[in-house]
Formats: C-alpha cells, structure tokens, sequence
C-alpha cells in the first residue's frame, strides 16, 4: 500500500459576496476539508490503490469530519492518531486566474504534534509526504526521521514541498534542510513557483537536473498552463500539456498530481524510477494531468474517482 504523511486541515474558501455597507466586501467562507497530503491520500485512494493516512486529526468538529472524509473515501486510518487540539485553518483568497493564496492558523495544532508510529507496516510500498507537514515542529522531524527510515529500507519516496512561504521563517535554513532530504527522495514532484523559491531564482529545469544530480531518481515539474514535465538523469524524458477545461479554482491540482501518479505507479508495479522510458513516463503524466483537470473543474480539493476518470475523454 502507499502511505501518505501530512497535514490534515480545513481550508475556508470565499463564497458569495456579503453585504457590503456591513462587512466591507468581504466574502462568506465555506469550509472544504483539505490539506496537501490528506488530498493525495484521497486522490490516490479514489483512484482504487490500497492507501493509508498517517497524521494526528483533531477531535474537534473539523477533525471528525476530516477523518470520515477518510473512511469515505476508503483511505485506510490505522495510522490515524487524534488529539483534543484545534484543527489547523487556511484562509484561502483567490486571484482572477482561481490560483489560491492561503493564511494559516496553526498555533497548537493537532496535525503537528503527529509522533513517529515506528516502522511501518510490512506492506508499505511507497511513501509520499510534503507541504507543511515538513515544516511545523515537532511533526516536521518525525516526518524526516520516518521519511529517511523508509528510504534505507527500500520505500519509493516521494516528496512535494509544495512551499507555503509565510509559514518557513528560515528560508536558508529551509533550503539547507531540503538538500539534505534529497538522497533518500526517489521522486521529487514540485511546481515550476517553488523550484524558483528553493533556488532563489533558477531556471526550473536546470534546478530538477540539479536535485538529479543530488540522488533524485525524478523530478516531476507542474508547470501550470505548460502542463507536465519529467526530468531524469537521461534529461527531460517527457512533457504533456495541460488539458483545457474550465477552472473553478486551483485547490489540490498540485495534489492530485501526485496522488494520481503514485496510483499510476503503484498500478504497473514500479519500484525503480529508472526502468521507466520517456513512453511511460509521457504516459504516467497524461493520466495525472487528466486527474488534475477535473480536480480543477470543481471547487476546492474534490479529486477523481476511477468512475470520473473513465467518464472524461
């Protein structure tokens, strides 16, 4: 199975206008259960391969509703832990392209006081984790301690930064920390946005061919409008576009993406990145950017079941 570590949270998205003479023009906001990891469980679930979520959930009302969110999308909660702490929120403000920018509350959270589970089970095939859970102590050494076990075991490993700039105090002190994580990431997936952020201003492709250098087997870049790219130590194998479709808003695409690739992965048996040819991997990007298209063509981080995937052309 693949096991998804990370933060579990409940993002307020804006809906309709309120009044203004009242309120100033604020929006209403509607609560959409999300976070980057707990949407690639569930991305990687819906798409029918056996995966398990491993995070502290509140059991507060949000926390409840996260984790039945869970079982309803038949993600496996055994490495599920929960505590009396608040849920972490993120306020979400759109811009004119639907692209989200988020305000976080994460003080005293549940999800980053997650504690090490040991090993996990035998029949962890892959483990993906990313966003803040790799950023808010305690979670984030927990998640690197667990992350560099697997490693040494065998796991494929994959990560997404997926960078929530307000959040990292210590952007050098970050960047270092993100180096150090690359010998044990077999698959690195990152935005075209947060490889300029990690490199303060390099060239994506020449920053992933770097990282590939650095141990990575593969670098999947998210390129927005450009679609999907792969780069490996061959260079850049593939590149798919991205499909056209009409955009509610951008929440969880990034997510999706992984989610369906682990799935993809996971489906056809891949342990070795490298006995993947530039074929395969046009083909493994094609079917996450069909995924992220219908996660896009609805609001907030609503993922593709096997059922949508097989009703989209």
């Amino acid at each position: 199975m693949i096991v998804v570590g990370g933060e579990a949270l409940v993002d307020l998205v804006p809906g309709e206008p309120l009044d203004s003479t009242v309120d100033g023009g604020l929006r209403a906001l509607l609560p959409r259960l999300g976070g980057g990891p707990y949407n690639v469980a569930l991305a990687a679930a819906r798409l029918g391969v056996p995966t398990s979520f491993l995070s502290r959930v509140s059991t507060d009302r949000f926390g409840v509703a996260l984790a039945d969110r869970l079982s309803a999308s038949n993600v496996g909660t055994s490495l599920l832990q929960r505590g009396d702490e608040p849920t972490t929120l993120a306020v979400v403000a759109l811009d004119e392209r639907g692209a989200a920018q988020y305000t976080f509350y994460v003080e005293g959270t549940a999800d980053r006081l997650v504690a090490d589970p040991g090993a996990l089970p035998e029949e962890t095939t892959a483990l993906s984790l990313g966003t803040l859970g790799m950023v808010l102590e305690p979670g984030a050494s927990a998640y690197e301690q667990i992350l560099r076990r697997e490693s040494a075991r065998g796991t494929l490993t994959v990560l997404d930064p997926n960078i929530r700039e307000a959040l990292i105090t210590d952007p050098a002190a970050y960047r270092a920390r993100f180096a150090s994580w690359l010998p044990d990431v077999r698959l690195l997936k990152i935005s075209d946005d947060d490889a300029a952020w990690l490199t303060e201003g390099a060239d994506p492709v020449a920053a992933a061919k770097t990282w590939v250098e650095s141990g990575v087997d593969a670098v999947v870049l998210t390129r927005g409008a450009d679609g999907l790219a792969v780069i490996t130590s061959a260079g850049e194998l593939a590149h798919v576009p991205s499909r056209k479709v009409t955009v509610a808003d951008t929440i969880g695409a990034g997510d999706t993406v992984q989610g369906a690739l682990l799935a993809w992965l996971h489906e056809r048996t891949v342990r070795d990145l490298a006995a993947l040819d530039a074929g395969a991997w046009t083909e493994a990007l094609a079917y996450a950017a069909k995924a992220a298209s219908i996660t896009v063509s609805r609001s907030g981080a609503e993922p593709p079941t096997v059922a949508d995937m097989a009703a989209t052309v």
